[in-house]
């Protein structure tokens, strides 16, 4: 899994580092986004809609911070 830090960052920034980092993982591999923004948890869901990808859900990093799952799929 490939997990982008955007703690501190307030949208869009952790979309668009998620739009621009995302293809580094393979198909089918999981991209963790650690978002202190209370908006993430509405974005990334969105963000996968629009672009095809697999939203799996949220968890937590080490330190309790949100963490949403995307999938890649193509």
């Amino acid at each position: 899994m490939i997990e982008l830090d955007c703690r501190g960052q307030l949208c869009p920034l952790p979309i668009i580092e998620l739009a621009r980092r995302y293809t580094e993982a393979e198909v089918g591999d999981l991209v963790g986004v650690v978002a202190t923004d209370a908006a993430a948890r509405y974005d990334v869901p969105a963000w996968c809609r629009m672009r095809g990808q697999e939203y799996v859900g949220e968890d937590l990093a080490d330190d309790g911070t949100p963490r949403y799952l995307v999938r890649r799929t193509s």
